[in-house]
């Protein structure tokens, strides 16, 4: 095992230089980061060459950049980039403006990969899918068709708005808010009367919702993605015992607009439904720090999640996310660190609404 963590480690340094040596420089990197390393005085090129040279030179990163900048200052100079339209997607926001990344192929890349990790026997190939979550200007909406479509499949949606719901739950409109995801699962309960659908993706609320309609075995479900709000392991039993019926296959997903996604260690009896989630180094690199001083966490310890993306398209380094977790020990598939039992940063200290998504 240490042979594969020493291995691991020295590919992501060398993934970190390739990255940084292509976002610094003037023939390939973009204006923001020509910008920044200008002011700053120093060249990244020359003088990032691991990880822990990035950790070391970089200040967090901030969600103002990704929010008051015009999208085209994260467009890198260099081929196939220079001249190519970009997707512009929004991540998180309950009011004002939204965070903005640009993209183009980094989340066909990321769920090429993780089709790799599903079993055709939960998500056969050549069938039929259904989406029931945030579509509109969220690359998820994308990514999980893309992930359908390497596998042969195509897929349904049907749209939900979390900004709406968060926010009808935040001025105590609770009517409402049922009311919203009432009509919501009327949908994709039709749907799935009416045509053959063999794996879903969606929230947990919303699936349980679902399942209070009818069985997901009746109904041809064979697997289930499940992500978006918070499963400790007493919810993630109930889904996985209750509502899947330990028949449906049940594959926790974490990930969003900035990383990608990550893969769950597969849940097995000594984990008690405690989910853990792996980065797909060396693309995105997970670690579980202290909010104060930045350094990693002891193992088994909770503490914040702290992003840092790394691929052509998009460099982000040390970004603090809106998540808490706990720090757990690399595997043998992932051997990097994993973030274990995903909630929002300070969930025990203050109520956090997290509506339907």
């Amino acid at each position: 095992m240490e042979d594969l963590i020493t291995k691991a480690k020295n590919d992501l340094d060398a993934h970190v230089r390739e990255i940084v040596q292509w976002h610094f420089n003037p023939e390939t990197g973009c204006q923001f980061w020509l910008e920044w390393a200008e002011k700053q005085g120093w060249n990244p090129a020359e003088e990032v060459q691991s990880l822990e040279d990035l950790d070391a030179r970089f200040p967090d990163f901030q969600d103002e950049y990704l929010r008051d900048l015009q999208p085209e200052v994260w467009r890198p100079k260099g081929e196939p980039y220079n001249n190519r339209p970009f997707s512009i997607f929004e991540t998180g926001g309950t009011t004002g403006m939204p965070k903005q990344r640009i993209g183009w192929d980094d989340y066909k890349i990321d769920y090429s990969a993780f089709s790799e990790t599903l079993n055709d026997d939960h998500f056969p190939k050549n069938h039929y899918w259904l989406m029931i979550g945030p579509t509109g200007p969220r690359r998820l909406r994308l990514a999980i068709e893309h992930l359908a479509n390497v596998r042969g499949c195509s897929c349904y949606f049907v749209d939900l708005d979390p900004r709406w719901v968060k926010r009808l739950i935040k001025d105590k409109q609770f009517d409402q808010a049922k009311a919203y995801m009432e009509h919501v699962i009327d949908q994709a309960h039709t749907i799935l009367k009416n045509r053959k659908v063999s794996a879903l993706f969606t929230t947990p609320k919303l699936l349980e919702a679902l399942a209070d309609r009818a069985s997901l075995v009746d109904m041809g479900i064979k697997g289930v993605f499940c992500g978006g709000t918070t499963m400790d392991p007493q919810y993630t039993r109930f889904l996985v015992e209750e509502i899947c019926e330990n028949e449906v296959g049940f594959v926790p997903t974490y990930g969003n607009t900035l990383m990608g996604l990550a893969r769950h260690k597969p849940l097995s009896s000594e984990d008690n439904y405690s989910i853990t989630y792996y980065a797909p180094q060396p693309r995105a690199v997970l670690r579980v720090i202290d909010d104060k001083t930045g350094n990693p966490v002891e193992y088994d310890t909770w503490g914040r999640v702290q992003l840092t993306t790394l691929t052509k398209e998009f460099f982000m380094p040390k970004f603090k996310e809106r998540d808490e977790a706990i720090r757990r020990k690399p595997i043998e598939g992932s051997p990097w660190d994993g973030v274990g039992e995903v909630r929002p940063f300070g969930a025990m200290e203050k109520k956090i609404v997290e509506g339907v998504y």
